[in-house]
């Protein structure tokens, strides 16, 4: 889509040239086409040519009204909704609105400018009597089938684009998947054999290291949480949070009492689903690319709120001031972002600010509500595991 910005970019001045020409195109063709109708065998083509066009250029406004209700109300509200029987209902009002405004401005309008500023010589001379050419009859039916017309052309436009986006966004999701997928390959350990090692390491240090005893146990809680639940397209927000802590809590443990932490969850997550290893990418970027750079005083701050269905996520750190370059996250945060993107289109606001001493996250997600999901059980315990 990349390579047809003219036709598929929202950037606003893509998108003014693109309903501009669209337009212009419409007014013009119609103006053609209409100048064919032997309205008045006395004239020319040339000659009919002059009012067909300055028709078309009075009308335009009301096309331009009819296919914007249908492509920015009826299409986007109830089509791609599946909510059919409204969509047919209110492209019947709006098709019988624009014929009625279309009768009124060809009887009070179209025929009143077209006697002002056409010369007499080029005003076609209809074969009907006064009353059949100002009849509100005709110009109804007129104005229905030009209605009609314009607002099937516009709608046609409006849902083949969505469909061919829509697919494109799903070629997208089916090739990220495919990706992860061969990445997770390349790099997968057996499960038997590494919880079986963790296992070992965990009996060997919790007498001679309990510090290191209570990092596997967090890195095994990790692993567990990667291994057997994040095969899911979703899974519960709060598996999600518990796994953030555990990677917060490995990380204190590294650095002791030298970091100044500050961790605010919400009380109450059931219920909500989000993509797993969504959050952790923003809180490993705040370890490797700032706190890890400072010899003194690191610090970070994390609030994660919920209010009704929206998920807000403020992550603020320190950083030496020689540390990462401004908008240099890291490869993590541009995954994140190109997921984001593709997972929850129109449904969050990242910002990213990064300053001399401080790296800002701010994110904002619509969650969705839970629906039976199935995720494979881990293992029971560490003690236990894969024995």
């Amino acid at each position: 889509m990349n390579q047809h910005p003219f036709i598929f970019s929202n950037a606003p001045h893509q998108r003014v040239k693109r309903h501009v020409a669209f337009w212009l195109f419409w007014a013009v063709f119609q103006g053609f086409l209409y100048a064919f109708i032997s309205l008045s065998p006395s004239m020319d083509y040339l000659h009919r040519l002059p009012q067909t066009m300055l028709d078309s250029l009075l009308f335009l406004p009301i096309h331009i009204f009819l296919s914007y209700a249908l492509m920015y109300f009826v299409i986007p509200v109830y089509v791609v909704r599946n909510k059919y029987l409204s969509a047919a209902l209110w492209t019947f009002a709006f098709i019988l609105a624009t014929a009625l405004l279309s009768s009124f401005l060809s009887i009070y309008v179209v025929l009143p400018v077209r006697e002002a500023v056409l010369p007499q010589g080029l005003q076609m001379q209809v074969h009907t009597s006064p009353a059949e050419r100002g009849s509100f009859h005709l110009a109804f039916l007129a104005g229905l089938r030009g209605g009609i017309t314009v607002g099937g052309l516009a709608a046609a436009i409006k849902l083949m684009k969505h469909w061919y986006v829509e697919g494109q966004r799903n070629l997208q999701l089916q090739k990220v998947a495919v990706e992860s997928q061969l990445q997770l390959l390349k790099a997968q350990v057996h499960p038997h054999f590494l919880f079986n090692t963790l296992n070992n390491i965990f009996s060997f240090t919790q007498n001679t290291s309990p510090a290191a005893s209570r990092m596997v146990m967090g890195l095994s809680d990790i692993l567990r949480y990667m291994l057997y639940e994040c095969n899911q397209p979703l899974v519960p927000l709060e598996k999600e949070l518990k796994m953030i802590d555990d990677y917060i809590g490995l990380e204190t443990i590294r650095y002791g009492n030298r970091l100044d932490l500050h961790v605010d969850f919400p009380g109450e997550a059931n219920g909500f689903s989000i993509a797993p290893l969504l959050l952790l990418p923003f809180v490993e970027n705040c370890f490797k690319h700032g706190i890890s750079n400072m010899l003194e005083q690191p610090w970070l701050n994390l609030q994660v709120s919920i209010t009704g269905n929206l998920l807000a996520v403020q992550l603020v750190n320190s950083k030496a001031v020689s540390g990462e370059p401004a908008n240099h996250p890291g490869l993590g945060i541009e995954n994140v972002r190109r997921r984001l993107q593709l997972l929850y289109p129109g449904k969050h606001e990242l910002s990213i600010t990064s300053e001399d001493e401080v790296f800002i996250v701010n994110l904002k997600l619509e969650l969705e509500r839970m629906k039976g999901v199935a995720v494979a059980a881990p293992p029971p315990a560490m003690a236990i595991l894969e024995n």
